[in-house]
């Protein structure tokens, strides 16, 4: 039968793309279409009572299907039957007709259609000599693969030999015993029906062949296993694949063991590598405890053994790359360049732990960075925020499914170096529960004479840590072990001052947020006057994260702007600052006009620095109930009883009722009730509030005290001076009234809020009283002006303590 029997007709159909699967003449199939594009053409299809073109892909397509995507040769069939799956799902079912030539495919809307030659067959059963004796063998050859494939049904193989024609003969071989997507494209593309059928029984050959092969295989495998073996199934199999490709079944692990034997270990870690190679050796090799081992010596090679930098001591270059990093902090720069300077002089240094304390914002992990670049060190971070299992900081033993090692060994393992600057992010941030403490984790990994020999639970084998340089970062050290402070050289860094904001606004945030926006100081001008109104009116922190985000607004905004056209250079001031960040979001306190009486200028130390806390005193007729508002702690609740207490015992001199505690009410209020308030450091404000309101009395409206009492009247230390005069100065205070043992404190102070204020320290509730009091025969503004506010500097100095 030669290509002559065979009728060419163009025609033009709709498509539906056929991924994995081949469908010929003569042949069911049934399938469900890929996407909407299928379901389409085949609808078309149905309506019009017409054929569909069903062309295979050359290759998986996620997406649109273009030319390059198709089979050049496809089948014309006719859906015979639609069918709803339970799942909701459309299938059809199709009946082939002939084989067709792809000319031109491109897609018409929502479906895709074809120009096609269509090329039917004959149906004349006479056959020559030699396509008949070819059909013969074909027939008992696949008689044969019976006889292998047990899948192969008896009535489709009996189907088959009642086949006369040559060419329907060999599209029931592709679409029924063909396995390979291939093979079924060339039986496909064969348009002789002759030809098709020697291509057949080639295919035919080669698929039993194959099957003999794997029969072959299986047969030697189950000859070499015996009884207790059998768990060793899947891996002897592998083997004598490998071994009939000439391929060494052991070459993984002779490789492991040129890799250890290469590396240099310590001689105590290559003796347990080589032993967990030897293991894995004898362990079947698809099984979970060889993927353990192989993970092992992975994690194990991995890290850097003897690898390191070498540092670098140029104290100068260390001092420029801080000063050009961060702006203030003078003291945390100085203790940096005192290490380093150590470090030059005695190399061998090590086990020296810094702990960076402040709030956030303030530049305690930019910190570590610069240190790290100053070194020399690779700089690597361990966020600690939130972990509250000890196999985090220590790792998993490698007995335990999906183990690994723990933060600090992968820290050092993503370094690529056994001597690096290691930032512990968040140490106050650790957490406890019945997976044990991972701070007590911490304590080997931060004592010296420990951390020689540092021993994962994953890794089994010491690792040198005392070369590293450890950082630790924290806000507060409340929430800090002890033992763990213990093994830290704690550095405060503290609020950053106004003029310290406008500094690094103006040297740093700004430039680093116009090459972010992509914009340039010829596009956007952002003055000084706006950057304190930011400071001012828009944020209140004790860093400069929420100035950096309002600077990183207004590039936004001004960016758009150029964008779009309306304007090429842009100037923000503090006029039209609103245009940008919209209204005022802070509404400072600010001090009173006239002399009050019964309301004292307090001062509280919050995370976002120091602000002015106002203590509200109010005498009422009852029977010594004392109430106290504004959601007041239980220490500052201690301090109002307290204060009453000692008015109670000094009431005479200080012209108060003696029997109020009898026939008076006292209400205490500290507006803002909304935001939490504790701490001892406003025992002078109530004390002074309650014996203004009951005395009649009115407090200077320029000062502001802080001080915790005693009830035998002393004023005690408090810290958060540098913030609690900031915020005074910036409230319009003119006066602050100080503990006179934080006087040591006045070194630390912010040089402009000193040059604001006059600050006055007091032993005594004597002191603070006679002080904050106006006369009572004196008119409010000659008593104002009786002690005349000189706003230099005192020498009675101010203090450092907590609220």
């Amino acid at each position: 039968m030669s290509h002559d029997n065979q009728h060419a007709q163009r025609l033009t159909l709709p498509v539906i793309p056929l991924g994995g699967v081949v469908a010929f003449p003569a042949i069911p199939l049934n399938f469900e279409p890929s996407d909407a594009t299928a379901i389409t053409a085949a609808g078309i299809a149905e309506a019009t009572d017409s054929f569909v073109f069903l062309l295979p892909l050359t290759h998986p397509v996620d997406g649109e299907v273009k030319e390059q995507d198709v089979f050049p040769v496809g089948t014309v069939a006719k859906i015979t039957q639609t069918v709803k799956t339970p799942e909701g799902e459309l299938r059809l079912i199709c009946e082939g007709f002939a084989r067709a030539k792809l000319l031109y495919f491109r897609r018409l809307g929502d479906h895709y259609s074809a120009e096609l030659v269509l090329m039917t067959e004959s149906l004349d059963e006479t056959l020559d000599l030699q396509t008949e004796a070819t059909l013969r063998v074909a027939k008992s050859t696949l008689e044969e693969m019976g006889n292998i494939l047990p899948n192969l049904d008896e009535n489709m193989l009996h189907g088959a030999t009642e086949l006369k024609l040559p060419g329907a003969f060999a599209d029931f071989v592709a679409a029924n015993v063909l396995v390979r997507y291939e093979d079924k494209l060339a039986i496909l593309e064969c348009f002789d029906p002759a030809k098709r059928l020697k291509k057949a029984l080639e295919l035919m050959h080669e698929e039993t062949e194959l099957l003999l092969c794997e029969m072959a295989i299986h047969k030697e495998v189950r000859d070499r296993l015996s009884r207790n073996q059998k768990e060793y199934y899947l891996r002897e199999q592998i083997r004598v694949i490998q071994e009939d490709l000439g391929e060494d079944g052991d070459s993984e692990i002779d490789e492991y063991e040129r890799r250890i034997k290469e590396a240099k270990l310590p001689p105590e870690v290559e003796k347990k590598l080589l032993k967990e190679n030897e293991r894995m050796a004898k362990t079947p090799f698809g099984s979970a405890e060889a993927s353990v081992l192989r993970g092992y010596l992975d994690v194990c090679l991995e890290l850097p053994w003897h690898k390191k930098t070498r540092d670098r001591t140029d104290l100068a270059a260390a001092r420029r790359i801080l000063a050009r990093d961060h702006d203030g902090l003078e003291k945390v720069k100085e203790r940096i360049l005192e290490y380093l300077a150590v470090k030059k002089l005695n190399p061998d240094l090590k086990n020296q732990i810094l702990c960076l304390v402040g709030p956030p914002g303030v530049g305690k992990t930019s910190i570590a960075r610069s240190l790290a670049e100053a070194m020399g060190r690779k700089y690597v971070r361990v966020s600690l925020g939130g972990v509250r299992d000890e196999a985090d900081i220590r790792g998993h033993r490698k007995t335990y499914l999906g183990s690994m090692p723990g933060r600090i060994i992968a820290a050092i393992t993503q370094a690529g170096v056994n001597n690096p600057l290691v930032l512990l992010d968040e140490i106050d941030k650790l957490t406890r529960d019945a997976h044990g403490d991972p701070s007590s984790a911490l304590l080997e990994v931060l004592d010296g004479e420990q951390n020689k020999a540092f021993r994962d639970h994953f890794v089994e084998l010491p690792f040198d840590l005392s070369d590293c340089v450890f950082i630790a970062t924290a806000n507060t050290l409340e929430t800090v072990a002890r033992p763990l402070i213990d093994r830290m050289e704690v550095i405060e860094l503290s609020t950053y001052t106004r003029n310290e904001k406008l500094s690094i606004a103006a040297h740093h945030l700004i430039d680093k947020q116009l090459t972010r926006h992509g914009l340039t100081r010829g596009m956007l001008r952002i003055t000084g006057e706006a950057v304190g109104s930011i400071i001012d009116d828009y944020t209140r922190e004790a860093g400069v994260r929420n100035l950096e985000r309002s600077i990183a607004t207004i590039c936004r905004k001004a960016a758009r702007r150029v964008a779009d056209g309306e304007q090429k250079r842009i100037t923000v001031t503090a006029k039209n600052l609103p245009e940008f960040l919209g209204p005022r979001k802070l509404m400072r306190e600010r001090v009173e006009d006239t002399d009050p009486v019964g309301v004292v200028n307090g001062l509280a130390y919050t995370e976002a620095g120091g602000d002015l806390l106002k203590v509200e005193a109010l005498p009422l007729p009852g029977d010594g109930k004392v109430e106290l508002t504004g959601s007041l702690g239980d220490v500052m609740k201690e301090s109002a009883r307290i204060a009453v207490s000692y008015i109670r015992a000094h009431a005479k001199e200080l012209g108060v009722p003696e029997d109020f505690h009898k026939t008076t009410d006292l209400h205490i209020h500290f507006p803002e009730g909304a935001t939490p308030k504790d701490g001892p450091s406003a025992g002078c404000a109530m004390v002074t509030a309650l014996v203004s309101a009951l005395s009649g009395r009115p407090v200077r409206h320029d000062l502001a005290m802080t001080g915790e009492v005693t009830l035998t009247g002393k004023v005690l230390a408090i810290g958060g001076l540098k913030e609690k005069t900031m915020a005074a100065a910036a409230a319009g205070v003119k006066t602050v009234l100080i503990p006179a043992d934080n006087q040591r404190n006045l070194p630390d102070l912010d040089p402009a809020a000193v040059a604001a204020l006059e600050i006055l320290p007091c032993r005594t509730l004597s002191d603070v009283l006679k002080l904050a009091l106006v006369a009572p025969d004196a008119p409010q503004e000659s008593a104002r002006t009786s002690r005349p506010v000189s706003g230099k500097k005192t020498t009675q100095g101010a203090v450092y303590a907590k609220s």
